[in-house]
């Protein structure tokens, strides 16, 4: 039935051109149509209220010729920020935000050979470690591999932090 329709609506009479080739080509054509409809591009999101309009209500920053920083600033829309470091390697600082919910989110942390450090009452937090992992890490302090590669203090510290795990 459909045939007959585009036949009767597309085919003139008296064209030579058979259906084998004309419905074909009308599928080609109408993939095409999808095909650049759905390729447009979309619109975009364009965020508006006080994140379009922050303007920075105090700013600072200190460098030192051995790498040492300091920065802190302050915007509008409650961002604020602040982080120092005397080696220009490590880092510890804060900042906070409001959150979507209104809710004012504050951040501390450290950076460090050992990783950035975030701690906030909105954080998630470390589980306590298993009695027999931080045995076994002791044991390794203990008598420590002969590799000079083995990095003592590293091992020192995940002792350190995972017994504050524990409470």
């Amino acid at each position: 039935m459909f045939s007959k329709l585009v036949s009767l609506v597309f085919i003139p009479s008296g064209c030579t051109i058979s259906k084998r080739v004309f419905f074909p080509l009308i599928q080609i054509v109408l993939s095409a149509l999808v095909a650049i409809s759905l390729a447009a591009p979309q619109k975009r999101f364009t965020p508006g209220g006080l994140e379009s309009q922050a303007v920075i209500l105090s700013q600072d920053q200190n460098l030192e010729p051995n790498g040492a920083y300091s920065y802190r600033y302050e915007t509008s829309n409650g961002i604020s920020a602040q982080q120092t470091s005397f080696d220009g390697a490590n880092g510890a600082g804060d900042y906070s935000y409001t959150g979507p919910d209104g809710v004012q989110y504050r951040v501390q942390y450290t950076a460090d050979t050992y990783g950035f450090q975030p701690q906030g009452a909105h954080l998630p937090v470390e589980p306590p470690v298993p009695d027999h992992v931080l045995k076994g890490l002791e044991d390794i302090r203990r008598s420590p591999p002969k590799d000079p590669g083995f990095n003592l203090a590293a091992l020192d510290a995940t002792i350190a932090r995972l017994r504050n795990t524990l409470g």
